[in-house]
């Protein structure tokens, strides 16, 4: 894959603290558009401090940080919902509203991000899970559905926007490996229309079987690595 362009995301000296606790020193790195990249690392390591670090869910102090055409360092906080929709993120726990059937979890995320037209929202609904592959469950509540489809409306959820960078942190955590599996592919299948896709994970069998190029948390440093383990120059 060629990429061309700004870099989605590039940070430049950035260490990131927990409270008064500095987690990952001296990060240096770039993800172009188009990318898949994994981010990996031991429970504890800095993996999600580093996520939320990029959705503004933990400040930053030192370095720079620029990701889908924000300046991190000088972010207003005004701007932060502005940045969030440009990210696509799901978590591992789904994050769904229990008490909204799915369809409802949608158009509660498309208000909130300032859709107000109900055509246009109602075909970006069905456009959404059907590339999923959720076309018939729209009216359903989370708990009539398997780990595997709450993951997958998570993700038509994250995708509403058409985000540059779509993250996910352990988005196959709570699922089966047959489960994950198919998750997994939906992620490729998204990164293969351009989006860029920054996945941590625990799962270290897909990145033996789909390896690709990752980002390892370990003793404070980020180490960049090409799918063969050749560092990046």
């Amino acid at each position: 894959m060629n990429f061309s362009g700004e870099p989605v995301l590039r940070m430049a000296d950035v260490s990131i603290f927990q409270e008064d606790t500095a987690v990952l020193n001296d990060i240096t790195l770039k993800i172009d558009k188009g990318e898949f990249v994994y981010l990996v690392g031991k429970t504890g390591s800095g993996k999600s401090s580093l996520l939320k670090t990029l959705y503004c869910d933990l400040p930053f102090y030192m370095g720079s940080i620029q990701i889908a055409g924000f300046d991190l360092k000088n972010i207003k906080k005004r701007q932060v919902p502005l940045l969030r929709r440009k990210l696509g993120i799901i978590f591992q726990d789904f994050q769904l509203l229990p008490d909204r059937n799915v369809a409802e979890n949608l158009y509660f995320v498309m208000r909130a991000t300032g859709w107000k037209d109900k055509s246009k929202s109602k075909t970006r609904l069905a456009e959404v899970l059907m590339r999923v592959g959720l076309g018939a469950v729209s009216n359903k509540l989370p708990h009539q559905l398997s780990g595997g489809e709450q993951q997958r409306v998570a993700i038509a959820r994250a995708l509403i926007n058409e985000p540059t960078l779509l993250i996910a942190d352990e988005p196959t955590g709570n699922l089966d490996p047959e489960v994950s599996e198919g998750i997994f592919k939906t992620f490729v299948d998204i990164n293969k229309s351009g989006t860029t896709v920054l996945m941590a994970t625990h799962d270290f069998k897909l990145i033996e079987n789909y390896p690709k190029r990752t980002l390892t948390c370990q003793q404070g440093q980020v180490k960049d690595e090409l799918p063969t383990g050749k560092p990046l120059q």
